[in-house]
């Protein structure tokens, strides 16, 4: 007997699908909600997300794995996501958001939105859309869960997850048995949107070595660069003003296994300056309340074996 395991279907519309459905590249989108006033609690993160088109088109157009939820000001989503937000400029984007809001918009994106982070997104080609679960009632608004182990779930898992491996034919009628297994809830891995918000979350909006709370000033900063084989894992990264970002990118500061900051006597040599940043060197980084968020001492120590300039 299957154990039970919940998907949600959540209503967009066909601008969106569009435009994300000719970006494959994407692996990581933003399922924005036009409402940024309540969180999102109907699924877990890792559990499968699936795009139902509205009227005239009634139909799951795609799905994906939901990965994390935020509430965040437009422009922010959109400095994060970029296109993988279903629009091609920033302003296209608040232009669709004002449309359900039916209200004015901060044309500089101030207005907060609900962010569904969805990794590993498929879209289907018109021919293979799947039909949306029966009853249906066109009066929900944004979504709703269904236990994808029985009935009109299993159905639209069997469908979905068909269409996402290339069948050639899709499930009709219970006629064919399900190809691809149980549904299951995967082990969401964090894109680089994801991963930037969870280790702001981590570190509560604060700069790990200043303490700065300006959001727009904090980047999530890589240990090891994921170009380098770096994982996008929170013990992976720190949230750091940018200017210390770039100098920590550039090996001119780092964090010591200790979880002390470090300044290399290179930034005083190469530039002859640097007085602002030497009054931090030695003290003691701020880390997040949960051990496993904090800082890996291995990841550490290879920043200082390889980047830091000493």
């Amino acid at each position: 007997m299957l154990n039970s395991v919940s998907g949600y279907v959540g209503n967009t519309d066909f601008e969106w699908y569009q435009f994300l459905s000719s970006h494959p590249e994407f692996q990581e989108i933003n399922f924005w909600q036009p409402s940024g006033g309540r969180g999102f609690h109907a699924i877990s993160p890792g559990q499968p997300f699936f795009f139902r088109l509205k009227s005239p088109h009634n139909a799951i157009a795609g799905f994906g794995y939901l990965s994390r939820h935020e509430i965040l000001p437009a422009w922010l989503a959109w400095d994060t996501f970029g296109m993988a937000n279903g629009a091609a400029t920033l302003h296209e984007m608040i232009g669709r958001i004002a449309k359900y809001r039916r209200e004015p918009l901060d044309p500089h994106g101030n207005n907060r939105i609900g962010c569904l982070m969805i990794v590993d997104p498929v879209f289907f080609p018109r021919e293979t859309w799947v039909k949306e679960p029966a009853g249906w009632h066109q009066n929900i608004v944004q979504g709703q869960t269904i236990d994808l182990t029985r009935d009109e779930g299993l159905r639209l898992w069997t469908e979905c997850s068909n269409g996402a491996r290339g069948g050639a034919s899709l499930v009709q009628g219970g006629a064919e048995e399900p190809r691809y297994g149980e549904p299951l809830m995967v082990r969401p891995r964090l894109g680089q949107g994801s991963f930037r918000f969870a280790v702001t979350d981590a570190y509560k909006s604060a700069c790990a070595v200043t303490m700065e709370h300006s959001l727009p000033v904090l980047d999530a900063a890589h240990i090891r660069p994921y170009a380098d084989g770096g994982a996008h894992k929170i013990s992976n990264g720190l949230l750091l003003r940018s200017d210390i970002h770039r100098l920590f990118d550039k090996g001119y500061v780092t964090v010591a296994p200790d979880m002390h900051f470090q300044v290399s006597r290179r930034l005083r040599d190469d530039y002859s300056n640097g007085r602002s940043y030497y009054g931090l060197h030695g003290q003691p980084i701020h880390l997040p309340a949960r051990f496993e968020d904090q800082p890996d001492k291995l990841m550490l120590d290879w920043h200082n074996r390889e980047l830091f300039r000493g």
